[in-house]
Formats: C-alpha cells, structure tokens, sequence
C-alpha cells in the first residue's frame, strides 16, 4: 500500500519532528538527574549525541551502515523508547505513552510505504530488462 502523497508528506514530517524531540528529551531526562551539575550536563549531552549517532550510522536515509529494513526498525525502537522511557523518568508518564503511540503509528506508516516504494522499484527494474 502506497500512502497518498498528501500522508506521505505530513508522516515524513511528523517523522522529522519524532526524532528532534527524542533528541531534546533526552537531553531534558540527562539534566534532570539528581548529581551534581557537572554529570547533568554531561548526561544532558551524551544521551543525545549517542542517539544521534546510533542513528546516523544504522537508521539515517544515508546512513554509512546500510542494514535491512528489520535493523533500522530496531534502532528506531531503541531511540524513540529511550525517549518514551526518558519522559517517563522525568515525571511525564503521559507524555511517554503518547509519543511512544505516535512514534510506533509513524513508523508502521513509514515502513508500509518504504516496502511499497521497493516493490515498485523492484518492478520497473524487472521490466526494463
């Protein structure tokens, strides 16, 4: 199944939106640690570049790591339910469940089309032979 152009646009978007607000979380969890201000700011600071990295490498559109669509899947798990966790750690269970929804509804649509998009490449590949 192929997303309308119109949903396609709007769930790349909300993608977009998903993983700068997972990279914002957590670095609001990392200085919402009770140590002192100098482990703060470095918590504030790794746990969003370790996500970013982890994503660049494995899950980014060009990432230098290609895996199968099953390996992104994975990575996307790990970072938008890190977030999920995160927010929950701050004191915002509500929030967590609510992005943890709109991350998975986002991705089930995004990985339908991605598998629509290569079936179509697939083909037009197998008739220009």
């Amino acid at each position: 199944m192929k997303l309308p152009t119109p949903l396609h646009v709007v769930n790349e978007g909300l993608a977009f939106v998903l993983e700068v607000m997972a990279l914002a979380v957590l670095a609001w969890w990392g200085w919402q640690t009770p140590e002192s201000t100098v482990l703060r700011f470095l918590l504030a600071m790794a746990a969003p570049t370790a996500a970013a990295v982890l994503w660049g490498m494995f899950a980014a559109p060009k990432a230098r790591i290609r895996v199968p669509l099953p390996g992104v899947l994975v990575v996307k798990a790990l970072v938008f339910g890190a977030a999920a966790a995160a927010l929950y750690g701050v004191g915002r269970p509500g929030w967590g469940a609510v992005f943890a929804g709109v991350a998975v509804v986002n991705t089930a649509l995004a990985t339908v089309d991605r598998r629509a998009w290569m079936h179509r490449r697939e083909e037009a590949a197998a008739g220009g032979e």
